[in-house]
C-alpha cells in the first residue's frame, strides 16, 4: 500500500456491490447502491488528544467494517478505488 493515512483516518477497499438480490433478480449497473462494507487496508497512528497524547486506533488492518453511506473521500490509486474515512465514521466491525 502506497498510502499512509494520517491522524485517525482509515483507508478502506470497498466490497463490490451485489449483482443479484435474494430473489435472483439481476440488478443493472445504474441501479446499484454504493457498498457500505469494506476491508481496512491501512490505518493511521491515531488521534492526538488535547494533552498531546496519541489515542490508539480501535481498528486494525484486515478488519471488515461497515461505514456510513456518504462517508469519507473516494480516491483512486494505481487503478484501485479506495475510501478514506475517519475512525468515527466507521459504524461497526464485522
Amino acid at each position: 500500500m502506497k498510502m499512509k493515512p494520517l491522524s485517525d483516518r482509515v483507508v478502506i477497499k470497498p466490497s463490490p456491490p451485489d449483482d443479484k438480490v435474494q430473489g435472483g433478480i439481476i440488478i443493472p449497473d445504474t441501479a446499484k447502491e454504493k457498498p457500505q462494507k469494506g476491508k481496512v487496508v491501512a490505518v493511521g497512528p491515531g488521534r492526538i488528544s488535547d494533552t498531546g497524547e496519541v489515542i490508539p486506533m480501535g481498528i486494525k488492518v484486515g478488519d471488515t467494517v461497515l461505514y456510513g453511506k456518504y462517508s469519507g473521500t473516494e480516491v483512486t490509486v494505481d487503478g484501485e478505488d479506495y475510501l478514506i474515512v475517519r475512525e468515527s465514521d466507521i459504524l461497526a466491525i464485522i
